[in-house]
């Protein structure tokens, strides 16, 4: 049995608000009918990864209605889980703000905040959301009150980190601040593309030709690490250290074909909601004759450091650190190898 289920079109229920992150990968759905509220936070799929009731529109119920849950509408808080239990009126004017890394998302009533479902929510296993009229924990909302001491920098970040994106010359400064760590760590730049099309996150790549002491070219991202990558505090205990990151590749060969691996992984994380990391590795999306540095590779080997390749540490933003990763193509075998 689903605890949320998706009612739209069934009888009376009806979507108030629909709302993509910015970077396409996440929707926000708020539903309601007469008697309650719910907000699912679904995949590009149409799949809900979180859910949260937001209110009771009538009276609580002592328990948990089943046939209405099974029946597919939202669900109606028990009355020991709500501050509303003779219910409230509907919801006023709905505004979301998503986490800088688009996983999870805020949502405010009005100006006042009404939920947040974060990127580790899991119906499946019994994390809702944190909902403002909630009280304690319950399969349809645990209490905001409880829980805002830990998001409420989160949300403060998110609302500074979108402010100043959107504003007027956010990116050339990046940029500029990227390329000039670039040009000392690996010396004066040769071309660059803007690999992003019109999607964010907006990424370039540069090529650093052969220099004094270096034989080769190294081609590297520039603009995944304007934003932090989305569930890397599920996997790792202090996120920061590991949230931003720079791709990088070596090539003595054309490095047009090697460009081809970042542009391939550039906007990987943000699209799929996942991250990237040493030691992972990555399989070639296309047929291997096609792989850009040889059809004798399958997908590449991510390395935060290579003795053998420039340093490249010392470039932070956001106040946190930034790890570039190299790509190492492997075969077939040793991508199977590494999964093991």
């Amino acid at each position: 049995m689903a605890i949320f289920r998706s009612a739209s079109g069934e009888g009376r229920t009806e979507v108030v608000l629909t709302a993509g992150n910015p970077y396409g990968s996440r929707t926000l759905v708020v539903e309601r009918d007469e008697d309650a509220s719910v907000a699912y936070l679904c995949a590009s799929d149409g799949t809900v990864h979180g859910a949260v009731w937001l209110a009771n529109h009538r009276s609580a119920p002592a328990m948990v209605d089943l046939a209405r849950i099974n029946s597919g509408h939202p669900p109606l808080m028990p009355r020991p889980n709500t501050t509303h239990p003779s219910g409230r009126r509907p919801l006023g004017q709905l505004t979301p703000l998503w986490f800088e890394e688009g996983d999870g998302v805020a949502i405010y009533e009005d100006d006042d905040l009404l939920a947040v479902i974060p990127g580790w929510a899991d119906m499946s296993r019994g994390m809702p959301g944190y909902a403002r009229d909630a009280v304690g924990e319950s399969p349809f909302a645990w209490a905001l009150s409880e829980a805002f001491e830990g998001l409420e920098p989160r949300i403060s970040n998110a609302r500074s980190y979108w402010r100043w994106r959107r504003s007027e010359g956010s990116w050339p400064s990046f940029q500029q601040f990227a390329m000039s760590h670039l040009d000392r760590v690996l010396g004066p730049a040769g071309r660059y593309w803007d690999v992003s099309g019109e999607r964010l996150p907006t990424v370039g790549v540069t090529e650093r030709p052969p220099g004094e002491g270096r034989e080769f070219t190294v081609l590297s991202t520039v603009g995944m690490s304007c934003q932090r990558m989305p569930t890397v505090e599920q996997w790792i205990d202090k996120p920061g250290a590991f949230a931003r990151i720079e791709l990088a590749v070596s090539t003595r060969e054309d490095p047009r074909e090697a460009a081809l691996l970042l542009v391939w992984l550039s906007q990987y994380p943000w699209h799929s909601v996942t991250w990237l990391g040493h030691g992972h590795t990555a399989k070639w999306y296309h047929e291997p004759s096609t792989f850009p540095l040889g059809s004798q590779y399958a997908g590449v080997l991510m390395l935060a450091d290579k003795p053998d390749m420039p340093p490249m540490s010392g470039f932070t933003f956001g106040g946190e650190a930034v790890r570039w990763l190299w790509l190492e193509p492997i075969t077939a075998e040793q991508l199977e190898d590494h999964r093991h």
